[in-house]
């Protein structure tokens, strides 16, 4: 009888070890979509409702599973006890099917079930630009001469949870994305498409997941006084900012050189010379550059940009702006672009 009782309670000390593990870190899926349609980048959350402060875990998809999250590391939200995890993947034509996933850490191992993922279809629309995203919003938009019927317009991009890899819209002459960066739901890049000169604006639907419709956003496509317009870096040429510095120190000059007159105080003439001085170098020329013949004149200054045309002689120009080894140009016709460094002349 000592034995027994002996033997039922070290039976009873490992089941309540074993209890105490388990529940030192409980890891369950608490969200799953129910439905995802093709190209859509969606979220997959781990909870571990037991969290504990030396717990670090490491999450691995079964390898020879193609269905692979977008990053390798989750993104990690904690709440309390409560610690959520959250992939991203991205779906493709079919339904997708979640490989089972292994949990490694500092009390317990385990694994959770593959999860299937039915894949819907959305009614289709003209208007649609391909993208599906939690949230998508125009941050920023720039017009720009292209060539004699058409302009360039780029609109800056920022969304949440969306496929913006995927943008695009039918019926236009060119279009394109550059400078995509994605921090997990986070994603942010710059489209440019080329429109006819008539037309006066740029308007497109994507698919709101979370409201589970087409939302539209609409930018400007003309040019404002028929010149460059801008509001980002990519293609500035003077914007109202720069006008409203020229017109500040105009004033200043005037009103610290009449002040000097009126008070007779010398420190009125310095700040006067000062501002005439920061006045003058609004005024400064652009430096000028010499094209070579045959040089591409890129519509951005990234590596994968498209070339909007070539020069078609050796050209002397002014330098509008610098951005790593490219040069902004304006050419013929008010054309303004991006030249390498290299296609600049050597003398």
């Amino acid at each position: 009888m000592p034995l027994l009782r002996s033997l039922g309670f070290m039976l009873l000390a490992v089941f309540a070890f074993t209890a105490l593990l388990n529940a030192e870190a409980e890891y369950k899926y608490s969200y799953v979509p129910k439905k995802i349609y093709e190209n859509q980048l969606f979220p997959l959350t781990v909870i571990d409702t037991a969290r504990t402060k030396d717990d670090n875990p490491r999450f691995k998809f079964d390898p020879v599973s193609p269905v692979q999250p977008v990053f390798q590391e989750p993104l990690v939200v904690h709440n309390g006890s409560d610690s959520f995890y959250t992939f991203y993947f991205k779906a493709d034509k079919v339904d997708v099917n979640i490989p089972r996933l292994f949990i490694v850490s500092g009390s317990v191992d385990t694994s959770l079930d593959p999860q299937t993922i039915p894949l819907a279809h959305l009614k289709p629309r003209k208007d649609f630009c391909g993208v599906l995203a939690a949230d998508m919003k125009i941050k920023g938009s720039q017009v720009s001469n292209y060539d004699e019927k058409n302009h360039l317009v780029t609109l800056s991009i920022e969304a949440y949870e969306a496929n913006l890899e995927d943008m695009h819209l039918k019926h236009v002459e060119e279009s394109g994305l550059e400078d995509l960066h994605r921090t997990f739901a986070k994603v942010t890049a710059e489209f440019y498409v080329v429109l006819p000169l008539k037309q006066k604006n740029i308007r497109f639907t994507y698919f709101n997941t979370i409201k589970n419709q087409y939302v539209f956003l609409e930018a400007s496509a003309e040019l404002a006084d028929d010149s460059v317009t801008t509001q980002s870096d990519l293609n500035p040429k003077e914007d109202s900012f720069e006008k409203l510095k020229k017109y500040t120190f105009v004033f200043l000059t005037g009103f610290f050189l009449l002040m000097s007159l009126v008070k007779r105080d010398f420190f009125f003439l310095v700040l006067g010379v000062v501002s005439l001085i920061t006045l003058l170098t609004f005024y400064i020329p652009h430096k000028k550059i010499c094209v070579k013949q045959g040089a591409p004149l890129y519509l951005l200054p990234t590596q994968t940009s498209t070339i909007g045309t070539k020069i078609d002689e050796d050209f002397e120009t002014s330098l509008l702006g610098k951005r790593e080894e490219f040069r902004k140009i304006e050419y013929k016709n008010g054309i303004i672009g991006w030249v390498k460094n290299e296609d600049l002349c050597k003398n």
